[in-house]
């Protein structure tokens, strides 16, 4: 597996999941048009086909995904929101990406 392939892919899925989720939600608590929520929904599900295009199993994707997801949580929280993450949350995702990194890219027995 390409390292920096799937990293690219773990962010491209990321930008569509958090993008996605950002869209719903300011049609739900924002009182957006409801083409918002509608353009949330088809972006979401090209989530679900941009996590596809991983090389390792679903399970092992998804979990690893998790990581590189809190980080971008952060950062999309931080340029859009201005939310400002503290040391903890900054703490908090190195560790979580650290351990995305090891269930993806450790090599594994066969």
């Amino acid at each position: 597996m390409n390292i920096l392939r799937s990293i690219a892919i773990f962010i491209l899925a990321g930008l569509f999941e958090i993008g996605g989720g950002y869209l719903v939600w300011l049609w739900l608590k924002e009182d957006k048009p409801l083409w918002y929520g509608i353009a949330g929904g088809i972006v979401l599900a090209l989530y679900g086909v941009v996590a596809t295009w991983q090389s390792a199993g679903f399970g092992r994707v998804y979990a690893a995904y998790g990581g590189f997801f809190i980080i971008m949580a952060l950062i999309w929280a931080w340029k859009v929101d201005g939310f400002k993450p503290d040391k903890y949350d900054i703490i908090g995702a190195a560790v979580a990406v650290m351990g995305a990194c090891i269930i993806i890219f450790m090599p594994r027995g066969k």
